[in-house]
Formats: structure tokens, C-alpha cells, sequence
């Protein structure tokens, strides 16, 4: 009896159909460097060779310290291509803490480029996993590394024989590290190629876009152009470095259809002075995540940058929504509906399931979740929790409420809430009161200690140039406040602690005031 084959298609197995039939196009771009689909193809199977020639396969964990260059993207899924678990790690840590990390994903191999030199010489030592032969430099030459092309050496550029499962896992992603230690995230081909996929339809994709990455190749977030486009087979720009200005002229040299802003990102690029000067009117999408945007920034995005705005909540473990460009007007304040391929619920502290309306945590389910913390088993089952089905679905540690048309709300980090004698209070709420102050360029709001309440909202302020004093700013924001949401002062701040995507680290600036 003739069997055909299972004729499931892998994201690698599609990278080379596109760079068969369309191998002159451009799939990557960055700067002055270009990189047609045939060469990206032929460079992500030389590196796939090269590390299968070493032995390294399913199961096995690479570690990536990389600059955002084409170079980057052809390591990342060079990896894949092989069959191996990539690890990206943050340019962000510190060389013990990549040290943990490392350690802690099991990697037996690691590509780096030069901005990783100091830090990984420094823990070399602690990284006994790691033989000395597997340190490759992939951008520069130093004693003890393995020079990128004698690491190549005479790999072929052609489709490895890999044989790809769903089950296998296709990155460890760690968390940005918001409330603690961070954590492996393992996704799967699976969960990738749900990835792709959704977020292509979702976000409106075409073989002909042009999607511009402005955060870093390794934060989960920049995935979210990353794998679409290249799924479609359309042309990615890399953008080295973000600044607004650069932004700016790459969107219109490159005629960018689709690009990922974190909030910060846009207020600062509302703010420069050249803003107005360029035309941006073939933006298709722009896509907005991180954390959300206050809405007096939403309304100057709409205003001034685009009208195709798309609001993205969610998290890396692997669920989330889309407020897309028809439903600003209709649900206000929403993060709109579940995703394609996810289910939102909201659910209680004991893990009962809430109705319409009803204020709980955000819990959602989907063929794009996380399989697992890495070797965390407790946390694992600590994130999860059941529905009356007995589906997995996974705790986001958001506050919100699902209306009786389906449109989520997010209240607030569970975390994050502030419990000021007795009541509940929504740092998000009054954050986006202060926002709408002419003087106030970006604002978060924490709880600090009280004598008699226990805690009360403080608001910490960047301002716009020349403002000296807050007073104003407190009393402003009083008067429009309700009287259980007054702050207690405010503090005038030249930046906040963020992670990759520009989310605001809140425990970094409460445990000052706690301590």
C-alpha cells in the first residue's frame, strides 16, 4: 500500500521554497547591506551544516549573543534549519547573569558577536557545558574562538536531510525578567509556526511587504515581523539601532509597509521635531505591543502617524489579542479579541471561571503556547490552570474583564495594583490622567508605603524640557482624579528601567520605597 508522505510544511522547509522561486528578491536588509532569498536560503543551510557536522541536532541547545544584523537572523534560523533549539539571549544582561542563563538552558554551543566578547571571557569559566571548540565568533577573531568561516569551513548551502517534528522544540525564549529571575520559555515548531501564521493574517501580510524590526532580534517581540514576513516570503529591514530619526528615514527609504513600535517608541517619535516632515502613508500596519499605549498617545498615533494601528496584548508564554484598526472607534480602551487560534477567559484566585464583566485574570489558551518553563515544573503548574474542559489555559498575572461583546479590557498588573485602605486602585487609570498633562512626556504610576493606608499611588514624571517642579502636575491631577485614586506626589525622572520591549520595570522603582 502506497503511503504519502505527511506533507506538513516547517517553517524551514518553506524559507527554501520561497528562496526556489523567487531567489533575486530581497528577504533581508540592513543599512547598506542587502541579502537576496537564494543567498539568505543558502547561508542559513551552510550554518545548519556546520553545526550538524558537529554534531549538534535535536535536542541540542545553541546559544546566540548577536547585534541586530542580517548576520543575526541567518545564525537564528540557521539553528533551526539544523534541527536544534536556538537560545537568543539579551545584549541587556550582565556577564553573570548570562552566565545563569547559559548554564541553565543546557547549551552545548554558542555563537556570539564582538559586543559579547568582555562578558562571556569574563564567565568562560562557568560555562563547563560549553567544550572549547563550540565558542564561534561570528563577527571578529580572538584566541580561544573558532572563527566564523573556519567554523562554515566547506558546509554545503543546500536543504540539510532534517527531519522536523511539531513536538520539537524550536527556541527557548527567556522572560524579560519584570518580576524576577527570568525564565525559559520553550516553543515548539508548533507554536512557531502558529506564530507565523496568525500573525501574518492577523496583521495583513502579503508576499510584496516590507517589515521593519526596531527593537532587539533577540526579544520575542521583534518575532512578531520576523517570522510573518518570512513566512510570506516578503523583505525584512533590520533597523542596527533605534532612534526616531532613523526610523523616520528607514520607513520611507524602504517604503515599510509593516513595522512593531513599544509605546515609548512612539511617544518619543511623536515628539521629534522633524516628525511631520515625512510621509509615512504607506504604512499598511503598524503594530503597537509591550505594554499598552495611554490613550492621549493612541490618539495622536491615529492622528498623526497612521489610522492602521493595531494594539497587541499578550505574553511570550504564548496567548493573546488584537485591537485592530476598525475597533478603536467602536470599544475604546479595549485590546479587542482573542488572536486566531486563542481563547480568553477571565478567572478568579481559586481558579474558578468568571462571567461577562465580571473583573478577574486574564487567562488564554491556543495552539501557540509555551510547552513548558525550562526544567521549572513548579512554575509550569503554577501558570496553569484548568477550565471546565480541562484545557491548560495560562495565567497572564493581568487584571481585566471580557464585556458581553467580547472585547477585552486590561485593568491593571496584578502585581502592579495598588491596595490603598481598602480599595483596589489601577496605576494603568491614573497614569492615563497625568499622560493628558501638556508638561508630562511619559509617566508611570507605583504604590508606596503609607502610615495609614498602607499604600498610596506616587507618580514619577518624565517631563518635556523645562519643567522643574511637579506641584503643578499633582494638583492637576487630583482635581480630575477620583478621591480613592489621588497620588501622593510626584517625582520627576529622566528615564525608567525597562525591559527588551520597552515595558516599564515597576519592581525595580517600588523596592527603593520598601526597602
Amino acid at each position: 500500500m502506497t503511503v504519502i508522505d505527511d506533507t506538513n510544511v516547517f517553517l524551514p522547509d518553506l524559507w527554501s521554497t520561497h528562496a526556489t522561486f523567487s531567489p533575486e528578491k530581497d528577504a533581508l536588509i540592513c543599512g547598506d547591506e542587502r541579502r537576496s532569498w537564494g543567498d539568505f536560503d543558502k547561508n542559513m543551510s551552510r550554518i545548519a551544516h556546520a553545526l550538524i557536522n558537529r554534531g549538534i541536532g535535536r535536542g541540542d541547545k545553541v546559544a546566540v549573543l548577536v547585534s541586530n544584523n542580517i548576520e543575526a537572523v541567518e545564525i537564528i534560523y540557521g539553528v533551526v534549519r539544523a534541527g536544534a533549539c536556538v537560545v537568543p539571549l539579551s545584549g541587556l544582561l550582565t556577564a553573570e547573569q548570562l552566565a545563569v542563563l547559559i548554564d541553565d538552558c543546557d547549551a552545548s554551543f554558542l555563537i556570539a558577536t564582538e559586543s559579547y566578547l568582555d562578558r562571556i571571557t569574563e564567565i568562560r569559566g562557568k560555562l563547563p557545558k560549553i567544550a572549547p571548540e563550540n565558542f564561534v565568533a561570528a563577527d571578529f577573531t580572538a584566541d580561544g574562538w573558532l572563527d566564523f568561516e573556519s567554523f562554515l569551513g566547506h558546509a554545503a548551502d543546500t536543504m540539510p536531510t532534517v527531519t522536523y517534528r511539531l513536538e520539537d522544540d524550536f527556541n527557548i525564549i527567556y522572560s524579560s525578567g519584570t518580576t524576577g529571575l527570568p525564565k525559559g520559555i520553550v516553543q515548539t515548531h508548533r507554536a512557531r509556526q502558529h506564530w507565523s501564521y496568525s500573525n501574518a493574517l492577523e496583521l495583513r501580510f502579503h508576499r510584496n511587504a516590507v517589515a521593519m524590526t526596531t527593537t532587539s532580534l533577540y526579544s520575542n517581540g521583534t518575532w512578531l515581523m520576523m517570522l510573518p514576513i518570512l513566512f510570506v516570503g516578503g523583505t525584512l529591514v533590520i533597523m542596527p539601532e533605534f532612534s526616531p530619526k532613523a526610523l523616520l528615514e528607514t520607513a520611507v527609504a524602504h517604503k515599510v509597509t509593516h513595522t512593531f513600535m513599544v509605546p515609548t517608541q512612539f511617544i518619543v517619535t511623536l515628539d521629534h521635531p522633524e516628525f511631520d516632515n515625512y510621509d509615512l502613508s504607506q504604512l499598511e500596519t503598524v503594530l503597537c505591543a509591550g505594554s499598552p499605549l495611554r490613550p492621549d498617545t493612541k490618539a495622536e498615533v491615529l492622528k498623526r502617524l497612521t489610522p492602521n494601528l493595531t494594539e497587541l496584548y499578550g505574553c511570550s508564554e504564548g496567548f493573546g489579542s488584537m485591537c485592530n484598526p476598525d475597533m478603536h472607534a467602536v470599544k475604546p480602551g479595549s485590546v479587542g479579541k482573542p488572536v486566531l487560534g486563542f481563547d480568553l477567559k477571565i478567572f478568579d484566585d481559586d481558579g474558578n471561571e468568571l462571567p461577562r464583566d465580571e473583573v478577574g485574570e486574564i487567562c488564554g489558551y491556543g495552539a501557540g503556547m509555551m510547552k513548558e518553563y525550562y526544567k521549572r515544573d513548579d512554575l509550569t503548574e503554577a501558570i496553569t490552570v484548568r477550565d471546565r474542559h480541562g484545557r491548560s489555559f495560562l495565567r497572564s498575572g493581568d487584571i481585566g474583564r471580557i464585556d458581553q461583546d467580547g472585547y477585552l479590557y486590561i485593568m491593571d498588573r496584578k502585581k502592579d495594583m495598588i491596595i490603598s485602605g481598602g480599595f483596589n486602585i489601577f496605576p494603568a487609570d491614573i497614569e492615563a490622567i497625568i499622560g493628558e498633562h501638556p508638561d508630562v512626556l511619559d509617566v508611570t504610576v507605583i504604590g508606596v508605603p503609607h502610615e495609614k493606608w498602607g499604600e498610596t499611588p506616587l507618580a514619577l514624571v518624565i517631563g518635556r524640557d523645562g519643567i522643574e517642579d511637579t506641584t503643578e502636575i499633582v494638583k492637576w491631577a487630583n482635581d480630575r482624579l477620583a478621591k480613592s485614586q489621588r497620588i501622593s506626589g510626584a517625582e520627576l525622572r529622566v528615564e525608567f528601567p525597562r525591559n527588551a520591549l520597552g515595558k516599564v520595570v515597576k519592581r525595580e522603582l517600588r523596592d527603593p520605597y520598601w526597602t
